[in-house]
């Protein structure tokens, strides 16, 4: 229960990512090159210039998938004072380092000056790990479902016709599934990935096509164990085809441990995943991953500020610590056996 709770909250991110996530821009790449390599909890104040280029209103749909584009620029400031019709402010560059500016209020929001509080601190760009780290929820889940999709799509097949069929049909997809067995994942995944291309999907497909081995394993293995089976025998007796015998029958039989397996692949796909992107061969920048995270700001565990690679890995840790804990509920609950 607890790692589907977790699971739960991690969707419910996922989704509303963009509404959640203090910085609410396209993938919540507002650089402030200022303001980088901030520690967690600091706070610093902005002056609100107004953007040059006009920049639309989005609606709600359009924001809940893509974000929306910020209508000012962030100044990083220390001091401001209003005189007149002119806002004057002490621009801040570096650790006790700032410069006098002065903008008209006609080119500053109605409220200029806002006060921003970074939880987890910033990069070394200036931008929101947390933010980035909420937004990110999206890639790890999303290579998660993608994977399992594809997976059980090719291992329930395979696995069905090798285990139901036998025979020669048994011994060529036996064969196939111990010639990917062999071939390591990290390597197979680089193939397909150079060969598809670096981005967001392709990596999803990358890694579905890597795991799909395990599930045709397992769904043979219980195909073959209730394919003699009376109720199977009976649908035969009553002229049922090959077809609908798997589909209508043998499958809703096999569904606990393909449900297990399902949950494991989940977990070793967004691992797999973050691996990927660290490489630099997994999603690419600007989009926010938690590999990435890790690969951008990891030298700084040894310097002052360990938290920017640390938030993303401790992420990491606790989505794929809740879908083993899914799976090991579901294979407590679905064995029947084990509770007589």
């Amino acid at each position: 229960m607890f790692g589907l709770v977790i699971i739960a909250l991690s969707v419910i991110v996922a989704i509303f990512a963009y509404f959640i996530a203090p910085d609410s821009s396209p993938y919540a790449n507002r650089i402030i090159l200022e303001i980088g390599g901030e520690k967690p909890g600091h706070k610093q104040s902005f002056l609100k210039v107004k953007n040059t280029r006009i920049v639309k209103t989005t609606s709600f749909f359009t924001k809940l998938v893509d974000g929306t584009h910020d209508q000012y620029n962030y100044l990083p400031i220390t001091q401001h004072e209003t005189k007149g019709d002119s806002i004057i402010v002490r621009k801040y560059i570096d650790e006790d380092l700032s410069e006098r500016q002065a903008y008209p209020l006609s080119q500053v929001a109605e409220d200029p000056v806002v006060t921003q509080k970074f939880l987890v601190g910033t990069d070394k760009y200036g931008r929101d790990i947390l933010s980035r780290l909420i937004i990110g929820t999206r890639v790890s889940l999303s290579v998660g479902l993608i994977t399992v999709i594809i997976s059980l799509s090719i291992g329930l097949i395979l696995g069905s016709l090798a285990g139901y069929f036998r025979g020669k049909t048994d011994d060529i997809i036996m064969w196939f599934i111990n010639v990917i067995w062999s071939i390591p994942t990290l390597l197979l995944v680089f193939a397909i990935t150079l060969a598809l291309g670096k981005g967001f999907w392709q990596v999803f497909i990358a890694v579905g096509l890597t795991m799909w081995v395990n599930v045709a394993r397992l769904v043979r293995g219980q195909v073959l164990g209730v394919r003699e089976l009376e109720y199977v025998e009976a649908t035969r007796a009553l002229g049922f085809s090959n077809f609908r015998t798997i589909v209508r029958h043998i499958w809703p039989n096999i569904m606990g441990p393909v449900m297990v397996i399902a949950a494991s692949n989940f977990a070793s796909a967004i691992v797999i995943e973050a691996g990927l992107s660290f490489l630099g061969v997994g999603v690419q920048p600007p989009q926010p991953s938690w590999g990435l995270m890790i690969k951008e700001n990891y030298n700084f565990i040894i310097t002052q500020n360990p938290m920017l690679a640390l938030a993303p890995g401790f992420a990491i840790m606790l989505l794929v610590l809740a879908f083993n804990l899914l799976g090991n509920g579901l294979r407590d609950a679905l064995n029947v056996r084990g509770r007589i």
